[in-house]
């Protein structure tokens, strides 16, 4: 009988730990914010512009890897995610 609580509780934690986790994740993804390419813009334009400092635009470039292959070569029209 022992064994079957701990069981129970140690099932409860995990979902619980699960539950936690997932929660945070959406409100890390919700709180990222999307910049629309304009024509004339850089990844240090927007840097300045949505971050406050040009040099930061490397993290832009991290974060969109999936849609930037070259930081030189960014598009108008393309959707990218900005860091808080």
């Amino acid at each position: 009988m022992r064994e079957r609580i701990e069981r129970i509780e140690a099932e409860r934690a995990r979902k619980a730990e699960e539950a936690e986790a997932a929660r945070a994740a959406a409100e890390a993804e919700a709180a990222k914010a999307v910049y629309v390419v304009k024509s004339g813009d850089s990844l240090s334009k927007i840097a300045k512009e949505q971050l406050g400092d040009a040099k930061r635009w490397p993290e832009i470039f991290e974060l969109n890897k999936d849609k930037i292959k070259n930081p030189n070569l960014i598009y108008p029209g393309q959707e990218l995610t900005l860091p808080k």
